[in-house]
């Protein structure tokens, strides 16, 4: 739009622009993939495995092959159908280039090709083609007996579908490598395809999901998926690390076409793990199908221990929390005609799928318990004690929790808080001990800069009921100082500093408080990881003085890399055995000035593997963490902290 003489913006016919084609993706690639970071990178590899998963769903396919080359380009490979090559009788134009072309193009709206699928609105594949340098498709086609092969750069074909020999194993291969200047600066992390791969795997049982990675310069890296068990292997990996109460749960339902998968298990855990799936899509934020398995999850359990007299007369049902405090459940539905929020499908909104799942899980349970009564009274055993827990810290609910921070007047004597009032411009830094508490108080910005020192390392939330959680002091101060409240009570909104940074010495001891730190943050106040506001800061380990050249390093390479310069040169090496050996301006111009420190930013974007390393770190099982400690051990010792 332009200005007109009197400054206003003018809006004409002629400011009127219409997109052509897959324009409108490279425009707002968020609106398709969720964003242009390493999530939407991710989230392109997921919309083309989408299309080999649903064909597996179809019954033709069990194999998935992903492999991340050198180069940085992916390639998705299956046995299925392949995509049609033939003309399509409306468009007068290879199938293969208009389903790779045009948004809104598939298999998937009428009731053809797909009975359930996950791709629904014919703009995943589309949509990655548009944000890839090139891509390249093979099609094996079954259908003639004939290889076909189509290349695109940028969303555009560069020559018409043509036949390049005989079909071998029917299926499509699909090469692709995303686009430099919509991605910068980031590259596949192979652990987060892995976790999505398994969690595909589990979904889809009998279903083989190779993923290779060429990019190691000794050896590639490849993990194979296959799980016959479905979503009930999924629960006993989960818990692999935990102590189960009773054997897994398992129910199969089919309900007017709606299939329905939930395997649920309790542990002695304090935590709640449930993982909600729409299709074989992963919906982060839930939907119907996770509301109507909790609602049956709370009504069957009071129902049973009332029919038990294990819930007296005088006593309260058990609410929601109490019921999934220890829980590990995985709900599953396979439903023809999903709708999903928006096109990343993290949350489902089909309003009927609620009661089915609802319907189907309650009557389940009780013929489960009334079944097996041992299980059973240990299941109401275990909501009891959560029940009795958080009675027993209601009174700390009140004071810390369910009143304001500023109207309680809670805020904890050691924080020392910044002047700047809008949440948006200020950060809490969270100090390890009194001594570097000092330093960071003295070499703060105090406009905008909260220090909030630690004592000794906080409780490991992961072994802890949340009535011993609310009644530790410093859980309390941190609590207090951030305003948001924990678990059910949560509120971003209340949220009194946009980032929160832990700020520990490069020590064991200073990783041992941030993990114990990261526990409680994932455990208890999760949304504020999810919406990126939990930072660590990385302070350095020397301090290189040559002449008047001053050099800080962060870690034992760059030590030696800056010395090798310096090589005849008289140089002071000062190693910081802590951060209260810094003074204020050192930690100042070092690890908190925004304009020269580092901070790396926690995110959760594999939930169930963070759950699984949590427990595996934190809880009470002894074992894996020891087999775990036994195996870095090489990877450690070859670390100098």
């Amino acid at each position: 739009m332009a200005k007109s003489k009197n400054n206003t913006i003018s809006y004409e016919a002629a400011d009127v622009q219409v997109l052509e084609g897959l324009e409108a993706v490279r425009r707002r690639p968020g609106m398709y993939v969720g964003g242009t970071d390493i999530r939407g990178l991710h989230h392109l590899v997921y919309e083309v495995v989408d299309n080999s998963i649903d064909e597996a769903l179809a019954g033709v396919c069990d194999e998935i092959d992903i492999i991340i080359h050198k180069d940085e380009s992916i390639t998705v490979r299956d046995n299925g159908r392949g995509i049609p090559t033939a003309p399509h009788p409306q468009k007068q134009v290879s199938t293969l280039e208009l389903v790779m072309t045009t948004l809104h193009a598939g298999a998937k709206f009428g009731e053809g090709g797909y009975k359930v699928s996950g791709g629904l609105h014919g703009v995943g594949v589309s949509a990655v083609n548009a944000l890839s340098e090139w891509m390249e498709v093979v099609v094996d086609d079954p259908r003639d007996g004939k290889q076909y092969f189509q290349r695109y750069e940028r969303g555009r074909p560069q020559e018409a579908v043509k036949a390049i020999g005989k079909a071998k194993r029917p299926g499509t291969k699909t090469t692709f490598r995303f686009d430099p200047t919509i991605f910068r600066d980031v590259s596949y992390r192979f652990e987060t395809l892995a976790q999505r791969m398994r969690e595909m795997a589990f979904v889809t049982r009998g279903v083989t999901i190779r993923l290779v990675d060429e990019r190691p310069d000794d050896f590639a890296h490849q993990m194979t998926f296959y799980f016959e068990g479905g979503i009930l292997s999924f629960v006993r990996y989960l818990n692999r690390n935990r102590d189960p109460l009773h054997p897994p749960i398992y129910i199969e339902r089919e309900v007017d076409g709606l299939g329905v998968e939930v395997a649920i298990q309790y542990t002695n855990s304090y935590s709640e793990s449930v993982y909600p799936f729409a299709n074989t899509i992963h919906t982060m934020d839930g939907g119907t199908h996770l509301t109507g398995m909790r609602a049956a999850l709370t009504r069957s359990i009071n129902d049973y221990a009332r029919k038990a007299n294990l819930l007296k007369e005088r006593d309260p049902n058990f609410s929601g929390d109490d019921v999934r405090e220890g829980l590990t459940a995985i709900v599953s539905i396979k439903h023809p005609d999903p709708q999903f929020e928006s096109q990343t499908k993290v949350k489902l909104m089909n309003a009927e799928v609620k009661g089915v799942v609802e319907s189907v899980t309650a009557e389940a349970l009780l013929e489960f318990m009334e079944r097996d009564s041992s299980s059973a009274r240990k299941i109401v055993d275990k909501c009891l004690t959560s029940s009795r827990a958080r009675a027993a810290a209601r009174q700390a609910r009140d004071l810390v929790i369910r009143k304001s921070v500023l109207e309680s007047l809670t805020l904890p004597g050691k924080l020392a808080d910044c002047s700047e009032r809008d949440p948006a411009r200020t950060e809490l830094f969270l100090v390890e001990g009194d001594s570097a508490g000092g330093s960071a108080k003295q070499g703060r910005d105090r406009h905008f800069q909260a220090i909030l020192p630690l004592r000794g390392k906080i409780l490991n939330t992961e072994r802890a009921g949340i009535n011993k959680v609310l009644s530790n002091k410093e859980v309390q101060a941190l609590i207090s100082a951030l305003g948001v409240g924990i678990s059910d009570q949560f509120d971003l909104g209340n949220l009194r500093y946009s980032r929160v940074i832990l700020l520990m010495d490069a020590d064991v001891d200073g990783a041992h408080i941030r993990t114990l730190l990261l526990t409680f943050f994932y455990r208890y106040m999760q949304e504020l990881v999810e919406h990126g506001h939990l930072f660590i800061a990385q302070p350095p380990l020397y301090r290189i003085e040559a002449g008047r050249q001053v050099q800080y390093v962060y870690t034992e390479q760059e030590k030696d890399r800056a010395l090798e310069k310096l090589e005849g040169k008289k140089a002071n090496l000062q190693r910081y055995k802590g951060l209260g050996e810094m003074n204020p301006q050192q930690l100042w111009e070092t690890t908190m000035d925004p304009e020269r420190r580092t901070l790396l930013q926690v995110t959760v974007e594999d939930a169930a593997e963070a759950d699984r390393t949590f427990t595996m770190l934190m809880g009470s099982a002894v074992p894996p963490r020891k087999r775990y400690i036994q195996s870095h051990a090489k990877e450690v010792r070859n670390l100098d902290v």
